[in-house]
C-alpha cells in the first residue's frame, strides 16, 4: 500500500471516528417510530420529566388469565431513552403466574429476582437446548435477543422482577397469543402445530381468537 492510500484510509477512519455527537435524543412521540428510533425533540421542549420514569414503583394488577403484570419503561413511556439502547421493565407474578413463552426481537434481556422465587428458562435456535433455572431473590438470568423463553412463578408467594433490555424498544411476541389470539384460520393452526381441531377451538376460545 503506497504513503498517499494510507494517508487517504487515515484521514477517512479519523473523520469517521469524529462524527456528531449529541448528548440525548429524547423521542418525538408526536413523529412516527422507524427502524432506528424516533426523530429527536427539540432540545427547548426537552424538560427533566423526559428523563424520570416512577411507574415501575406501582405493582401490576395480576387479576388476569396468566396472573401476571408487565409494566414498562419503553421509549412510549420514557422518552428519554430513545437512542440510548436501553430499557426497562417491573415483572409482578401472583402465585402460579406466567409470562408465557415469547420473544423479544429487538432487544436481549436481563432479569433481576426482588422477591420471591421464579423458574425461567429459554430455548437455543441452534440445538432447541432448554436453558432453565429456578432463581431465587438477587438472582439473574440473561434472555439472548429473539431467543423463546418463559418465567413463571414457582413459589408459593408473590415474586416481583425488574427486568432490562439493551433496546429502548425490543418488541414482545407471546406464542400462544401469536397462534389463538387473532384470526389465524383454525385449520392453517391444526396443520402447523399438530393439534386437533378441539383443541384449537378451545385455546381460540381461551384466548379470544377467532377463524
Amino acid at each position: 500500500m503506497s504513503i498517499l492510500q494510507i494517508l487517504i484510509l487515515f484521514s477517512f477512519l479519523l473523520s469517521a471516528s469524529h462524527a456528531a455527537v449529541q448528548d440525548f435524543c429524547v423521542a418525538d412521540l408526536s413523529a412516527p417510530e422507524g427502524p432506528a428510533g424516533y426523530s429527536c425533540k427539540k432540545v427547548s421542549a426537552v424538560t427533566v420529566n423526559d428523563f424520570v420514569f416512577s411507574g415501575l414503583g406501582v405493582a401490576g394488577n395480576t387479576s388476569n388469565l396468566i396472573k401476571a403484570a408487565v409494566t414498562t419503561a419503553f421509549v412510549n413511556q420514557f422518552p428519554g431513552l430513545n437512542g440510548l439502547g436501553i430499557s426497562l421493565a417491573r415483572l409482578d407474578l401472583a402465585p402460579g403466574g406466567v409470562i408465557p413463552l415469547h420473544t423479544h426481537p429487538g432487544g436481549s434481556e436481563v432479569l433481576l429476582v426482588l422477591q420471591g422465587t421464579i423458574c425461567a428458562g429459554f430455548i437455543s435456535s441452534s440445538a432447541n437446548t432448554v436453558y432453565l433455572k429456578t432463581l431465587n431473590k438477587g438472582d439473574s438470568m440473561i434472555f439472548p435477543q429473539g431467543l423463546l423463553h418463559f418465567q413463571l412463578n414457582s413459589g408459593k408467594g408473590p415474586a416481583l422482577a425488574i427486568v432490562s433490555f439493551s433496546s429502548p424498544s425490543p418488541g414482545l411476541q407471546i406464542v400462544d397469543f401469536a397462534l389463538f389470539a387473532n384470526n389465524f384460520p383454525s385449520e392453517l393452526v391444526e396443520a402447523t402445530t399438530f393439534l386437533d381441531d378441539a383443541q384449537v377451538k378451545k385455546l381460540k376460545g381461551v384466548l379470544g381468537g377467532t377463524g
